[in-house]
C-alpha cells in the first residue's frame, strides 16, 4: 500500500454548501478510517482546505475513493492535489510499502 497526502482547495463561498455537506462527509471519512484506508484528516486552520492522508493500491484506486467524497457530490471542492508521501518519523512512519 502507498501512502497519499491529498489537499482539497475548497471553492470560494462554499461555506452554507460544506455545513449541509459535512456530517455525510465526516461519515465518510471515518468509514474509511475504521477500513484503514485514512490515517488522518482534517481541515486547514483558515478554513481553506483540508488535508486528508490516505493509503491506497495506487493513484487510480485513491481517485475512486475520493470521486465518493460527499463534499466532491455537492461541488465544494475546486481543487486536489495528490501526492505520493513516504512518511519516516512519526506516528504515521512504516504506513507506506
Amino acid at each position: 500500500m502507498t501512502v497519499f497526502a491529498v489537499e482539497y482547495v475548497y471553492t470560494a463561498n462554499s461555506t452554507e454548501d460544506r455545513n449541509q455537506a459535512r456530517p455525510a462527509h465526516r461519515e465518510w471519512t471515518a468509514g474509511l478510517a475504521d477500513d484503514g484506508a485514512i490515517l488522518a484528516s482534517g481541515p486547514y486552520g483558515d478554513g481553506a482546505g483540508a488535508l486528508l492522508i490516505f493509503k491506497a493500491a495506487d493513484e487510480a484506486a485513491l481517485n475512486s475513493i475520493l470521486k465518493q467524497d460527499p463534499f466532491a457530490a455537492a461541488g465544494v471542492i475546486a481543487g486536489t492535489r495528490i501526492t505520493e508521501w513516504s512518511p519516516v518519523t512519526g506516528q504515521l512512519a512504516g504506513h507506506s510499502a
